[in-house]
């Protein structure tokens, strides 16, 4: 009787190497990798390093405005500029009148009256405005906020004529009220939107919880959702003041000697003959210090309320 015995497989293709060093090489290259994808240091420090070479290329025209102040007109306008010249204080002497007897205080004042007045009006209308319009049902809420946008698509300059007209008419040229008055209309639909986003945030269930318990729509607004929005509210703030304080076109041309801003005494600081840039540079200065304060003052609340609503 005779044993069968199996046949030997046979082998279809060449025959593959699966020694253990060569495992152990794939394996260590494939763990290399995947520490690579999966270490977020080596990401982190590139990306602070970009934004620092950023900040610096934003920082150094700033920089140069802020040194070229402190030097004289000759050392100012040589070519090429003279970064070791020496210091002095003579172009902020002229700007504030002690040489040309012109004083730029009144300008200052109005600019900080129109823009401090013109933001609280703003948003004193934007926040009702923008509860109605996130947290309260209103019907075709998307054509109210296209049409609050269509109002900046229009160029300031092709209403100039017809606001110089009426405010003529009217007796109101060359008047901070009426200003401030321009000044809340130009910044008031840009905060509703920028509100409205803020207050989407707000959950539903605290304002549901505060209607149970009694609370009135002033009380809701001013103890709820005011403290849980205000980071956004402190943003809409800052950037309708600088929107004001930076304006130029409507205050010069309805603007005169009573109601100048800041930016009109800047643009008539510098006569066309002689050498004038340490001047308009500490001009420039002095005339960014407010919004470079309120910028820092704000600074965390600004932060907050630009991220806010960016991660869901």
């Amino acid at each position: 009787m005779s044993i069968l015995t199996p046949a030997a497989p046979q082998n279809s293709g060449p025959a593959r190497s699966t020694s253990p060093t060569a495992l152990n090489t794939g394996s260590r290259a494939a763990r290399r990798r995947g520490k690579a994808r999966m270490d977020p240091t080596r990401n982190n420090t590139a990306a602070g390093i970009a934004a620092w070479l950023l900040a610096l290329l934003f920082a150094v025209p700033v920089l140069w405005m802020v040194l070229t102040s402190f030097h004289s007109e000759t050392d100012a306008a040589t070519n090429p500029p003279s970064v070791a010249a020496n210091l002095t204080l003579d172009a902020y002497r002229e700007f504030f009148g002690e040489t040309s007897g012109v004083s730029p205080w009144p300008s200052l004042i109005n600019s900080a009256t129109a823009s401090i007045l013109s933001t609280v009006l703003v948003l004193l209308l934007a926040f009702p405005a923008a509860y109605a319009l996130s947290i309260r049902p209103v019907k075709k809420w998307t054509d109210v906020m296209f049409f609050f946008l269509s109002t900046k698509m229009m160029p300031v300059v092709a209403a100039i004529l017809p606001l110089y007209l009426f405010a003529r008419t009217v007796g109101a040229l060359d008047n901070i009220w009426f200003l401030i008055l321009m000044y809340t209309s130009m910044n008031l639909p840009i905060a509703v939107w920028m509100m409205r986003s803020f207050l989407a945030e707000v959950p539903e269930e605290m304002l549901e919880a505060a209607q149970i318990d009694g609370a009135n729509l002033l009380l809701i607004l001013r103890k709820i959702i005011a403290p849980v929005a205000m980071p956004g509210i402190a943003a809409t703030a800052l950037i309708c003041f600088i929107f004001s304080w930076n304006e130029l076109l409507l205050a010069r041309v309805l603007t005169g000697v009573v109601a100048g801003t800041a930016p009109v005494f800047l643009t008539g600081f510098v006569s066309g003959q002689g050498l004038f840039l340490a001047k308009v540079c500490a001009a420039a200065v002095v005339i960014s210090l407010p919004v470079l304060f309120a910028g820092f003052a704000a600074q965390d609340k600004l932060v907050q309320g630009l991220s806010l609503g960016a991660v869901k």
